[in-house]
């Protein structure tokens, strides 16, 4: 299966109740081939109405932090939890985190990264406890690297704050960036003898 024709299932889900009040399912985007996807929570208004993820303030925020620390938004890919908006962007309920969840564990298989990025706390938590750890809040967990074998390597997890999350606290935003950054080292392979000649 391809991401296309995971995106393609999504938007022509009916699993639970959120797809009646949603302009556009919003499955994900980025490079199917990235060694970092980056998942959020649920998507926003601006991304409800241009079917992408992390494009309204929040994501005008990443953008600007990934281009600080060195990270192309158009080498990773990013996604979230849930596929569609909830109304008036409550907090995701569990039955609608239980039929959203294949989605996103299929589009982890297909792109096999070697960096999972969990930005907020319903991904760390979805995330942490699918791949066998326990979460115990983002405030704690943020910032700390998981490691599990998985697609024959070892694949890193690293939760952090959610974008709006820092928008709307700016005491978090250097432990934000600091995550962000600690992505980048983390996916720099070690120089071979390859690299000098």
């Amino acid at each position: 299966m391809s991401i296309e024709e995971i995106a393609k299932m999504i938007r022509s889900c009916k699993k639970c109740e959120l797809w009646k009040f949603k302009k556009n399912y919003v499955p994900g985007d980025g490079n199917p081939k990235a060694r970092i996807v980056f998942v959020g929570e649920a998507p926003g208004r601006e991304e409800d109405l241009q079917g992408k993820p992390f494009v309204g303030r929040a994501g005008r925020y990443l953008n600007d932090v990934f281009k600080k620390v060195g990270i192309d938004r158009c080498k990773v890919y990013i996604t979230n939890v849930l596929k569609c908006r909830p109304p008036m962007n409550r907090d995701p309920k569990p039955e609608e985190i239980s039929s959203c969840k294949p989605y996103l564990l299929e589009q982890l298989e297909v792109i096999k990264p070697d960096v999972i990025v969990c930005l907020g706390r319903f991904s760390a938590e979805v995330i942490l406890k699918e791949f066998g750890f326990n979460f115990r809040g983002i405030g704690r967990d943020r910032g700390r690297v998981f490691e599990v074998e998985r697609w024959g390597k070892a694949v890193k997890i690293v939760p952090t704050y959610h974008p709006a999350a820092v928008l709307r606290n700016k005491s978090l935003e250097s432990a934000f960036e600091e995550d962000l950054s600690k992505i980048v080292i983390l996916t720099k392979r070690p120089k071979t003898l390859l690299d000098f000649m």
